[in-house]
């Protein structure tokens, strides 16, 4: 029944009818969105190869940090030091093996290779930090605006991120290495977008890699024999720390399932 001042349509009789009405009532429905069309993305219009690459290269650089934790532990538990050590500083730049090595000398281990630990744990630490120099480089605020969508925190965390790159510039990609809980892709994008060179960008990254690894060996080889315990009674109840890693793990994809869900419902 239809209502007042509402328009009476047609009851279509015969084939060709309904598939005129079906073609009018397609034609008057709004356009499907593409899948690119997302204004949580940092892009404006139709990404290019270019962007396209740098977001899946972002993804999968998150996905192998989930992918990895249970390995961390896995590798303390399976190689005794300083074997484990080295192998950490190369597999994830572990701040427990720096402590571990300094500790170890602290105490009067000949370990003649401890500096190649520190540089191999700075490059392993810097690995991915150019995916977010170069989305600086290709979106500028965009990238901002995409990590402070996430959540109120995140906005917080991003903004005040990006107000130390104003004021800092360059010098804030060695700063935030030694500022807890402030995201450095926010400084990297930062200074991509300030068109800061690859070179320069990478240079004051590992240098900052490099003294705040050399930090965590230092404190190792002021504390000596506790830290060296430490890390040994870390190693051996490092089953415990695999399967711990493996639960938040799963917990991690399970929220970003849930919460993709709930972003397209």
């Amino acid at each position: 029944m239809s209502t007042a001042g509402e328009p009476v349509r047609p009851v279509p009789e015969t084939e060709a009818e309904v598939e005129e009405l079906a073609g009018e009532a397609q034609e008057a429905q709004p356009p499907t969105k593409e899948w690119w069309d997302d204004p949580r993305m940092p892009w404006r219009g139709r990404p290019s190869r270019a962007e396209l690459w740098c977001i899946g290269l972002i993804i999968a650089t998150g996905a192998y940090g989930l992918l990895t934790l249970p390995v961390r532990p896995w590798i303390l538990g399976q190689w005794g030091a300083p074997t484990r050590d080295y192998i950490l500083a190369c597999f994830n730049g572990s701040n427990i093996a720096m402590v571990d090595i300094g500790a170890r000398i602290g105490v009067g281990q000949h370990l003649p290779m401890w500096w190649a630990a520190i540089i191999a744990a700075s490059l392993t630490s810097i690995k991915f930090d150019w995916l977010w120099w170069w989305a600086g480089r290709l979106w500028g605020r965009g990238v901002i605006d995409m990590i402070a969508s996430r959540s109120k925190w995140a906005a917080r965390t991003a903004y005040y991120a990006e107000a130390i790159a104003r004021r800092f510039g360059g010098p804030a990609v060695f700063l935030v290495w030694f500022i807890p809980l402030l995201p450095s892709s926010i400084i990297y994008a930062f200074v991509g977008d300030a068109r800061m060179s690859l070179r320069r960008f990478l240079f004051i990254d590992f240098l900052a890699g490099l003294t705040y690894r050399g930090l965590w060996m230092y404190a190792g080889y002021e504390m000596g024999t506790p830290a060296k315990d430490l890390v040994s009674q870390l190693a051996k109840y490092s089953m415990y720390l695999t399967i711990a890693g493996v639960i938040v793990v799963f917990i991690g994809v399970f929220r970003q399932q849930r919460r993709f869900a709930a972003q397209h419902r």
